[in-house]
């Protein structure tokens, strides 16, 4: 079992950044792909960013390019977010997720483990 806890979403304005970050404490041999997704009101959860553990080879969705960047530092097994230039149609709760290996485009269903989410508002 993978457990995964997310931290840093917070309450901004728009062209503000925040950074998220996502801890997996335990054994994660069997996972080679960590993500972000996140679910705005009203919506369905998407993929945001994924990353490959070996390697780090980098996907991202097109409304996030160039504004967020998914980083990891595998010595402390920590997973991050760098998000620039929010917009409100940013705001969502933003989870972490992984799996055995990266595919593009990210599927909710395709992800078994998954941390509680941490709320990003962005406002106008």
């Amino acid at each position: 079992q993978v457990q995964l806890v997310e931290s840093g979403g917070g309450s901004v304005q728009a062209g503000g950044s925040l950074r998220l970050s996502c801890v997996a404490p335990g054994y994660t041999a069997s996972v080679h792909c960590m993500a972000w997704f996140r679910q705005g009101p009203g919506k369905e959860r998407e993929g945001v960013a994924a990353i490959t553990t070996i390697g780090g080879s980098t996907y991202y969705a097109d409304s996030v390019k160039g504004r967020f960047t998914i980083s990891q530092d595998n010595a402390k097994n920590t997973l991050y977010l760098e998000m620039n230039s929010l917009k409100p149609d940013d705001t969502a709760m933003y989870y972490c997720a992984a799996r055995w290996a990266c595919k593009w485009p990210l599927s909710v269903a395709d992800f078994a483990y998954w941390g509680q989410g941490t709320q990003v508002t962005v406002s106008s």
